[in-house]
């Protein structure tokens, strides 16, 4: 059910982060205290998705305009193609150092807040340590993906360093179940340091020193430099027009190029019906085919070698969309992998509203715990390739193509909200049926989240969910597609909407495929 109020709202995949959120904006803080808020309470609420060790990305609309946030940390300067290839490495490892990249959620924070936060970030970062301290009791899906991941560490997770993921994660030998409190004094102590020091001790001060400790007495790349010289980077959002619609992502070293570039193919086709094979498999054909180029030329932005401007261009979408006939394309690209995320949209009464996300990315992120601080690092290193000649190849202190998106929609010049949908590479696939069911067929934002998903996985492979009608899935098989029923929905993504009315009247929507909530004033 669309949820709608006009003082301020909070959604996000986790309940008690909603309302940490929530009890910001009533404490007198606007949109953008609230997402940090919500941000760091989910490290603690939520830490099969993220942690503190990860990256983040913002588009923040305040005083009539967007402004955008890339906080994604590069690879350790001391890494190289060289380096690994003398050690025998033939491509990034999921676990351990090796895909350890710079952490840049909590310089996010500092950042978002000391540019347009109303209260001290000491105030916005409390229910985060309270819930650190006291504990909570665990949500069902949340103990779900919470019981896979320890399951999955168990069996591959070999060695000294890894004992402190354990320690902290599984205290008892294994997961806390739903309705089970737990908590961590270390989570709370290093979010206390974080809030103190405007996230400067994580960066030059006590805490910054654990993690270099931690990576020398282990093998790993990450050095004092690597934090020391980090700086989130503000940057102008980039955006296609749907519609009548301007739809913005942020710009390459994130995925949501992918979305603008669908989207600009996918608006020279008419829209008729929404369960249609037809609109289907317009949609997947669209996405495919910005895929292989996303997948292709997407890198640290100082790095590609083509434009953002040449892919957006209406000659090189019409130059694709030709492509695109009755039967399924077969593109060359990337394998996807699924991922680990949690997204946030929050407004105020005010006008403010932000699109947040933030990931330590596939659940968990690298397995290491950086001992008595809490902090899970994340592993976005592993998107890296150990192709010389491929342009998200590994070099020291370089960004690698990051899957984390947010996205936000105005009209005019006014705002019409923030949308997300994480999970990896399903995010951008989320982001334009997201758009498609909003704009092409006026569902609300809760309907627009509810509809049934699917995936493109490579080659002809499409996962579709269970409740896409049978009669769908026969007329894509008849046009080539290769249709795979999921048997869950558990990597379809989890979204979250908030829209503005031209009345000034919030209208949110949640995920169903999560323990997601609203929360509203």
């Amino acid at each position: 059910m669309t949820v709608y109020s006009q003082n301020g709202m909070v959604a996000t995949s986790q309940p008690l982060a909603a309302q940490a959120g929530l009890e910001i904006l009533k404490r007198g803080g606007n949109a953008i205290d609230a997402a940090v808020a919500t941000a760091a309470a989910l490290t603690v609420l939520e830490p099969t998705s993220n942690g503190i060790g990860g990256d983040a990305f913002a588009l923040v609309w305040h005083e009539g305009r967007l402004h955008g946030l890339n906080s994604s940390g590069p690879s350790p300067k001391k890494i190289s193609l060289e380096e690994l290839a003398r050690k025998g490495v033939k491509e990034m490892p999921k676990f351990g150092w090796l895909p350890v990249t710079v952490p840049g959620a909590p310089a996010a924070w500092a950042e978002l807040s000391g540019k347009f936060g109303k209260l001290p970030l000491s105030d916005v970062l409390q229910p985060a340590i309270e819930y650190a301290e006291q504990g909570y009791p665990l949500s069902p899906i949340l103990s779900k993906y919470w019981g896979r991941a320890v399951q999955i560490f168990q069996e591959v997770l070999k060695g000294p360093e890894f004992e402190y993921w354990f320690h902290t994660f599984a205290p008892k030998g294994r997961a806390p179940r739903a309705g089970e409190v737990w908590r961590s004094q270390d989570h709370a102590n290093t979010l206390k340091l974080i809030a103190e020091t405007k996230a400067s001790s994580f960066y030059q001060g006590e805490l910054a020193e654990k993690i270099v400790h931690f990576s020398q007495k282990y093998g790993g790349y990450l050095s004092q430099e690597d934090l020391e010289s980090y700086q989130p980077e503000w940057v102008e959002p980039i955006k296609v027009n749907y519609r009548g619609y301007d739809v913005w992502e942020i710009p390459p070293n994130g995925q949501g190029l992918v979305t603008l570039m669908a989207l600009n193919i996918l608006k020279g086709f008419d829209l008729f019906e929404k369960e249609s094979a037809r609109t289907y498999h317009l949609q997947m054909e669209a996405l495919k085919l910005a895929f292989v180029d996303g997948l292709k030329y997407i890198t640290d932005p100082d790095r590609m070698k083509v434009k953002v401007e040449e892919l957006l261009s209406e000659s090189y979408a019409e130059q694709r969309r030709k492509q695109i006939g009755e039967r399924a394309i077969l593109p060359q690209a990337g394998k996807p992998y699924t991922g680990g995320t949690v997204y946030l949209a929050a407004a105020d009464g005010e006008g403010n509203m932000v699109s947040f996300i933030q990931s330590n990315y596939m659940g968990f992120g690298s397995g290491l715990v950086v001992p008595e601080t809490g902090i899970s690092l994340q592993n976005r290193g592993h998107t890296f390739s150990l192709d010389p000649d491929h342009a998200n190849c590994l070099a020291p202190g370089k960004r690698t193509y990051h899957t984390i998106i947010p996205g936000f929609v105005t009209k005019g010049d006014q705002a019409v909200g923030p949308f997300g949908v994480m999970g990896g590479f399903m995010q951008p696939q989320g982001h334009l049926q997201v758009i498609v069911n909003a704009i092409d067929f006026a569902m609300n934002p809760q309907s627009a989240l509810d509809a049934p998903r699917w995936q493109w996985k490579e080659g002809k492979i499409v996962e579709v969910e269970r409740s896409v009608p049978d009669h769908i899935v026969q007329d894509l098989l008849a046009r080539g597609h290769d249709i795979r029923i999921a048997p869950d929905s558990g990597g379809f993504g989890r979204g979250q909407i908030i829209w503005r009315n031209q009345d000034g009247v919030l209208a949110g929507g949640t995920e169903p495929r999560t323990d997601g909530a609203v929360a509203a004033w």
